[in-house]
C-alpha cells in the first residue's frame, strides 16, 4: 500500500511507526476513559461531561454579552478576500459570526474546509474567556457560524485545499481577531518550509512574534495561533540531516509599531551540504499585516535562495526549487502590526 503507489512512501517504517503511534495514543484513551467509567460509573461521567461543556458555554455567553456589533476584511496574497460580520444579541447572550462576503473558492490550494473554519471561530472565542475552562463544544454553543458553500471557507468538492489548515487558517484568525478589535494581526501565516531528496524527507513551520494587545507588546520570535508545533533543535537538525543552520535569529525592531508593538519576527538561513528539493508555502508576501486602532502595519515576509556564486534568487510566496551542496535558503517572516497609535507609546 505506502511503496505501490504513483508516489511511493520513502520511508513506510517510519509511517508505519508513527501510525502505530497514534492508535497506541487512542487506545490508552479508550483505556482511560473505561477506567473511569468503572470507577464512578457511567452515567455519573456523562453528566460530567455535560457539566464541562455548560461551564464552557456560560464563559463564552459572559464574554459574548461585553462585545457589540462588528466587522472586518483581511486580503490574502492570491487576491482572495476574507470577510466576517459579528453580530451581538446581548439579551440572548449569543453572537453570529457570518463569512458571507467572502470570495468564492479559488482554483489555488488555499481554499479551507468548513471544519477549519469553524475551529478558527472556537479558537478566538475560547481566547477571550480569562476562565481556566478546557476547550470544548460548550464554547460554540451561544455561537452561529455562518459560511457560505462554494466559499473559500466553504469550498465544493474538488476543490483544493492543502494550504487551507497551514495558511488559510492564520488570517480566518487574524480576520476575527481585526472585527473584535481586542488583539492586533499576527504574521498571517505558518511559512511551510519543505526540502528533501530520495533519502531524506522534512517539514517545518517558522514562527514570527505575537500579536500586540491594549497594554501589552506582543512577544518576539513565538508560534501563534493556529500553530503550536516546535522547530527542531539545531544540534538535532543537523545530525540527523545534510544541512547546516547558518543563522536563526530574532529580526530586531520588525514587529509593526504603534502604541503596543507587535513582536519581532525571524530570520532563518539553512545551507543544504546535499542536492535537495525545496519549497515554500508562505503568505504576506505581497499584503502587508495590519496594524489596529491606528497601528502601523507589519513587514513582508520574504523567500530567498543563496546561489553557489553569491548570487541572491527572490521566491515567490509559494514556490519550489532545487538547491545544490553549498546553497542556502532564506526566509524572513512577515511580522504583525501595531495595536494603537505610535504617538500614544508612553
Amino acid at each position: 500500500l505506502l511503496t505501490k503507489a504513483p508516489y511511493p512512501a520513502r520511508n513506510p517504517s517510519q509511517n508505519i511507526a508513527d501510525l502505530k503511534a497514534q492508535v497506541a495514543a487512542n487506545e490508552k484513551g479508550v483505556t482511560e476513559l473505561r477506567t473511569m467509567v468503572r470507577r464512578y460509573g457511567l452515567g455519573t461521567v456523562r453528566a460530567y461531561m455535560g457539566h464541562v461543556q455548560d461551564n464552557a458555554a456560560e464563559a463564552v455567553a459572559r464574554v459574548i454579552a461585553k462585545l457589540k456589533n462588528s466587522r472586518f476584511e483581511v486580503t490574502t496574497d492570491q487576491g482572495g478576500l476574507i470577510k466576517v460580520a459579528i453580530s451581538i444579541d446581548r439579551k440572548a447572550q449569543r453572537a453570529t459570526v457570518d463569512f458571507t462576503g467572502t470570495s468564492a473558492q479559488a482554483p489555488d490550494a488555499f481554499n479551507a474546509p468548513e471544519p477549519i473554519t469553524r475551529a478558527c471561530v472556537l479558537y478566538v472565542f475560547r481566547t477571550l474567556v480569562d476562565d481556566e475552562i478546557p476547550l470544548n463544544a460548550g464554547c460554540l454553543r451561544h455561537i452561529k457560524i455562518v459560511v457560505p458553500r462554494g466559499s473559500m471557507l466553504k469550498p465544493r468538492y474538488p476543490a483544493a485545499v492543502a494550504a487551507g489548515n497551514v495558511e488559510t487558517s492564520q488570517t480566518i484568525v487574524n480576520c476575527l481577531y481585526g472585527a473584535l478589535g481586542v488583539l492586533g494581526s499576527a504574521q498571517g501565516t505558518m511559512n511551510n518550509l519543505t526540502f528533501g531528496n530520495e533519502h531524506f524527507q522534512y517539514y517545518e513551520t517558522i514562527c514570527s512574534g505575537a500579536p500586540a494587545g491594549e497594554g501589552f507588546d506582543g512577544a518576539a520570535a513565538v508560534q501563534t495561533h493556529m500553530t503550536n508545533s516546535r522547530l527542531t533543535d539545531p544540534e538535532v537538525l543537523e545530525l540527523r540531516y545534510p544541512v547546516l543552520l547558518e543563522r536563526f535569529e530574532i529580526a530586531r525592531g520588525s514587529g509593526g509599531k504603534g502604541k503596543w508593538r507587535a513582536g519581532d519576527g525571524t530570520l532563518r538561513v539553512i545551507r543544504f551540504l546535499e542536492r535537495m528539493d525545496c519549497a515554500i508555502l508562505s503568505g504576506f508576501r505581497k499584503v502587508r499585516p495590519f496594524g489596529l486602532h491606528g497601528g502601523e502595519e507589519g513587514q513582508l515576509g520574504e523567500n530567498w535562495v543563496r546561489r553557489k556564486d553569491g548570487r541572491l534568487e527572490r521566491l515567490k510566496g509559494s514556490d519550489q526549487t532545487v538547491l545544490e551542496p553549498g546553497e542556502a535558503i532564506i526566509i524572513k517572516t512577515p511580522t504583525g502590526g501595531g495595536f494603537g497609535k505610535k504617538n500614544e507609546r508612553s
